[in-house]
């Protein structure tokens, strides 16, 4: 795993519940597989995690989608794909998956979790432990954020997985009632990682919108044709509060739309959880920043 992966842990940093302890693999009854095979080189095989009252599942060698559908009646058509945070190690599937599908579901979106597959880690959960003891050490020593571009070098097979997801959403568009059109793209720390390099590197995937969830907002080339981009971090995050914004500046030279939303505290990892600090509120934000660019009311 490259040093500048390490960076994207999600794991929220307080200490409630901080326990690790080893979970059966949940039921997922509607996750379909993805067509891209199985992770080489991996013998370590999908083990979960109950943590900070939440799920996570690690290992991940098989890629799935999880559909999350809205009431017909309210269903605007649109659809967002979900891709939790973890480093690359872990996915938080529930605070960052789960969770947001559900809420976006409410609003009349569609929504579809990717289970993405994941950098190897030890099989034994001491060992996975001290591993992501050791990666938020180096997170804490670091002093120059990672470079964006060195680290979307290493994602092809996330990035196959993302592609996966969106041409087997609009290979059922009809079915589940989705505007192949509208489909955008919302992703939490490594998330958004992956959502940045599906936006620049996805070829066919072609997000309509995409959000920014606590990633990294190093600059990095926008495309003529980027997407609408909002972003959300707080000024307290351990990993990414550095007032290095060159990312939202590559936005706004190509002129393209983007929404930033620069919470004061928050910390990292914060998702779904509910908390006191403002940065609870950027689902709402993000569902209003939605609904302006019309993508909470049927298609005209």
């Amino acid at each position: 795993m490259a040093a500048g992966l390490a960076m994207l842990a999600v794991t929220p940093l307080h200490a409630q519940n901080d326990k690790m302890t080893p979970i059966p693999i949940p039921a997922q009854p509607t996750a379909i597989l993805l067509n891209t095979g199985e992770l080489p080189n991996a013998p370590n095989k999908e083990s979960w995690h109950s943590q900070y009252g939440s799920v996570f599942a690690r290992n991940v060698t098989v890629a799935t989608l999880t559909p999350f559908l809205p009431d017909p009646a309210k269903a605007t058509g649109a659809a967002v794909v979900v891709t939790p945070g973890g480093g690359f190690r872990t996915l938080s599937m529930e605070n960052e998956g789960w969770d947001v599908a559900k809420a976006l579901n409410a609003k009349g979106v569609a929504a579809f979790v990717l289970k993405y597959r994941l950098n190897q880690t030890p099989a034994d959960m001491a060992g996975f432990e001290a591993s992501m003891t050791a990666m938020f050490s180096g997170a804490a020593r670091a002093t120059r954020r990672p470079d964006a571009s060195a680290m979307m070098a290493n994602l092809a097979p996330q990035i196959d997985d993302a592609r996966a997801a969106f041409a087997l959403i609009r290979s059922r568009a009809k079915e589940w009632r989705v505007d192949p059109d509208r489909i955008g793209m919302v992703g939490f720390s490594a998330g958004a990682m992956l959502t940045m390099a599906t936006t620049l590197n996805g070829v066919d995937a072609k997000p309509a919108f995409i959000g920014n969830i606590y990633g990294p907002l190093n600059a990095m080339p926008a495309p003529a044709d980027a997407p609408p981009m909002f972003v959300a971090l707080a000024a307290d995050d351990p990993l990414f509060g550095s007032p290095q914004y060159g990312l939202i500046d590559a936005w706004r030279t190509a002129k393209r739309p983007v929404e930033f939303h620069l919470y004061e505290q928050g910390g990292h990892g914060f998702g779904m959880y509910p908390k006191s600090t403002t940065s609870t509120g950027w689902f709402d934000a993000f569902t209003r920043w939605m609904g302006m660019h019309g993508y909470l009311a049927p298609k005209r």
